[in-house]
């Protein structure tokens, strides 16, 4: 099996100024981890991010992965669920 490529950087973490305007305190690893176990989740079979947010593909889909709307995929996540599931 061939090496997975690098195909792009996904900024999927919530900024500092996002859990401020919701005014709540969070498990903000545990929100994290779930924002990206759901996007993983949505991205075709053969794509993954990482932690660090790098994607990469197996050879046969990147072609595909770089053309990806991550913006609209993470639109897609219920991100109030989330927070609620890991409010403290």
């Amino acid at each position: 099996m061939a090496e997975p490529i690098e195909v792009g950087l996904v900024s999927y973490t919530l900024s500092a100024d996002y859990y401020a305007g919701v005014g709540a305190d969070f498990d903000t690893e545990a929100v994290d981890d779930a924002i990206l176990a759901r996007l993983n989740e949505l991205v075709p079979t053969g794509v993954v991010v990482h932690r660090n947010g790098q994607a990469f593909a197996e050879p046969d889909v990147a072609d595909v992965a770089r053309e990806l709307d991550w913006q609209h995929l993470l639109s897609q996540i219920d991100i109030d669920q989330i927070l609620a599931d890991h409010a403290r």
